[in-house]
């Protein structure tokens, strides 16, 4: 498994695999890539999408660079962004890809956010749906609105629909996205996706270990990615530091994780 422990304790990944131009290229299947951090990128068959990307500016110190820096994104035909956090939401990397990406596709709030900062966001209600090329993606419900709780957000309400994940229907099979968020009933319902990108904190404000093991064994098919761990440089942060390891030892056909180094390809191909 591509896992190494640091010499904090923390889970990281072996090594970073760069992501070159070629990885933008019109190709005949299609290619999941973990940015780092909760961010993905996604090429279908030509149409290349990125899920809250964070190429640069995060405020916390990282345990690598990102395997890919801004003004190497060959082209975006859609950026997807999950919620206002800055380890998703990223104002320096969105700025300074402007000039090759074509859609910015998000929940109403963020949205919101976006035209402010002078992006043409796009906002959804929970369940819209939408198409990028030939993806079809639905934003699907994530609880993650701890903002309510700390006294420096108070400057307006966190609603549920602030938050969201993705479900991409892409010619090759279902990818999902489920973001950052406490485990919901309805996230154990949906028609099986072929891949999930999993988010697996052991946090109350994550889907926590026992939310994975739940997640995992609704969907016992599912080829899981895991993200959102091994990234920054927080040894005692619980919201960066799952370890895959631990997930391969309690869920079924473990076989299916596909642990990745930030940057390398995990490949989807359509049933024949």
């Amino acid at each position: 498994m591509k896992v190494i422990t640091n010499s904090k304790g923390q889970a990281v990944p072996e090594r970073v695999e760069h992501i070159g131009p070629e990885a933008f290229d019109n190709i005949e299947t299609t290619e999941v890539r973990w940015l780092s951090g909760g961010g993905a990128m996604i090429n279908a068959r030509g149409t290349v999408i990125m899920i809250d990307p964070v190429l640069e500016g995060f405020d916390m110190p990282l345990t690598y660079e990102p395997p890919l820096r801004p003004e190497e994104v060959v082209r975006s035909d859609a950026m997807l962004i999950t919620h206002i956090d800055n380890d998703h939401f990223s104002r320096p990397t969105l700025h300074d890809t402007a000039a090759v990406t074509k859609e910015y596709h998000t929940t109403e709030y963020v949205a919101e956010v976006m035209r402010e900062e002078g992006l043409n966001g796009t906002g959804h209600k929970i369940h819209d749906g939408f198409d990028v090329g030939n993806v079809h993606a639905e934003l699907t419900p994530a609880w993650h609105n701890w903002q309510n709780g700390s006294r420096k957000w108070q400057y307006r309400e966190w609603k549920m629909e602030d938050y969201c994940g993705f479900m991409l229907k892409t010619p090759d099979g279902t990818i999902w996205m489920p973001g950052d968020s406490r485990l919901l009933d309805e996230q154990l319902t949906y028609e099986a996706p072929d891949v999930i990108l999993l988010d697996f904190s052991d946090n109350d404000w994550h889907i926590t270990f026992e939310g994975a093991l739940k997640l995992c064994e609704a969907y016992p098919d599912a080829v899981l990615i895991p993200i959102h761990w091994g990234s920054v440089d927080a040894p005692d942060w619980s919201t960066f530091n799952g370890d895959p390891r631990k997930l391969a030892e309690h869920i079924v056909h473990p076989e299916r994780l596909a642990v990745l180094n930030p940057g390398e390809a995990y490949t989807l191909k359509a049933a024949e």
